[in-house]
């Protein structure tokens, strides 16, 4: 029985963003499923914008200049000359460490429109994107990517960087496999595992994400699709974290509006979205070992279909890991009976019951252990049982006696 509903093949698509899938991430708490937050403030270098090159000087004054530049002559004075002959397209910039480990940086190659001109988490971006190998080599090329900023919906390097990106810069973004493509690498960009990339962005639109409210039923249905089916990709990959994130998402993007008329076909396919969304969440969520999170996954899954053998599987087995296995027997045998010749379910319901009876074991001999050893006590009983009718037999015993030896004493004085 697979782990999760509807799974692709594995990583497939066309072109970057199908497979944009973000690397291995170390898992977060509970309530910090979310991608890394970037939205603090970072420090920025001074713009170029401030430069004080004000232009391209004479022909004459850059003639002079390319001319010192061969004869490589050394001097401050001799390189702000030459500095001063290039035009201001391709402002200088250092390489601004995003996350301060040295593992993401950024450099602009060409100013935008402003700070005040960058995206906001929420929104969609569209840029033109170039992904080069460390050495240079070329490995793919989308020229009009869309995706939402910080839904994780591409790597993490793409997420993290175009926020800081001013509207139509160029930036150069290197970044270690750790915000690209891990250790699994990618087979469609053809990306070897543990590979260094070279990111070329280009920040051509920023607008508004939907208002979900007012989104229509078939588009809600749609995107929340394209999320589950980023949060199964990441499944595949076992970062299951973030697949906690996009299946989070894709649950929002499916819930019904009242402000937008619902056909009820419409009703039933965003039902089923629903449904496979918390069942693939619970899945992940079990392999954070969130056992809690995952039973209430299970449980809104079978508050819609009750008879949901996968709910009712991961049910049963986050109820063993919690040590309730009556109870996770009981529902198993219902997973069981919904589908007698499931393997998987009659495998786990094997290991339960034995666990089950170890438990029974355990708790019997516990018993005995609280209340002692219950045998001396018809010992005791017996004891004073014996005692007593010692007792009595004496008692009768010298009645008996005395009862005789008055009889013998009025015979004796009656012959007499």
């Amino acid at each position: 029985m697979a782990d999760i509903e509807e799974l692709p093949a594995g990583g497939g698509g066309n072109t970057v963003d199908s497979t944009a899938v973000s690397p291995s991430a170390e898992p977060s708490e509970e309530g910090q499923d979310l991608l890394t937050d970037s939205g603090e403030e970072f420090e920025m270098l001074p713009s170029p914008g401030d430069s004080d090159t004000e232009g391209p000087p004479p022909p004459e004054d850059a003639g002079e200049g390319e001319k010192k530049k061969k004869e490589e002559e050394v001097g401050e004075d001799k390189e702000d000359e030459a500095a001063s002959v290039s035009p201001p397209v391709a402002p200088v910039e250092e390489w601004l460490d995003v996350l301060g480990n040295g593992r993401l940086t950024k450099k602009v190659l060409e100013a935008g429109n402003g700070p005040d001109s960058r995206p906001q988490k929420g929104q969609n971006v569209r840029i033109h994107l170039k992904i080069s190998l460390a050495d240079g080599t070329a490995v793919a090329e989308d020229p009009s990517l869309s995706f939402t900023l910080g839904d994780g919906d591409v790597i993490q390097a793409l997420d993290l960087t175009v926020q800081l990106m001013e509207m139509n810069e160029k930036a150069l973004v290197q970044t270690s496999p750790t915000y690209a493509y891990g250790d699994l690498g990618s087979t469609a960009p053809a990306v070897a595992p543990g590979a260094d990339l070279t990111l070329e962005v280009h920040l051509l639109e920023v607008t508004e994400a939907p208002d979900l409210e007012l989104l229509p039923a078939a588009e809600r249905i749609a995107l929340a699709g394209r999320k589950r089916e980023r949060g199964n990709e990441y499944y595949q990959r076992g970062d299951y974290a973030f697949a906690v994130n996009s299946y989070s998402i894709a649950l929002q993007v499916s819930e019904p509006s009242s402000r937008v008329d619902v056909t009820p076909q419409e009703e039933e396919e965003l039902l089923e979205m629903k449904v496979k969304c918390l069942n693939n969440m619970a899945a992940a969520q079990l392999k954070l070992d969130r056992h809690e999170a995952a039973l209430r996954s299970c449980v809104a899954v079978l508050a819609h279909q009750p008879d949901n053998v996968k709910a009712l599987f991961r049910k049963g087995k986050v109820l063993s890991v919690q040590g309730e296995y009556a109870e996770a027997v009981r529902v198993l045998k219902r997973a069981l009976k919904l589908e007698p010749g499931n393997k998987t379910i009659h495998a786990e319901l094997s290991k339960l019951v034995k666990k089950h009876s170890e438990q029974k074991g355990k708790e019997q001999a516990l018993y005995k252990k609280m209340l002692g050893n219950p045998s001396p006590g018809p010992v005791q009983k017996h004891k004073a049982k014996s005692s007593w009718g010692l007792t009595w037999k004496w008692l009768f015993g010298a009645t008996a006696v005395a009862i005789g030896g008055v009889a013998l004493s009025v015979v004796i004085a009656a012959r007499n």
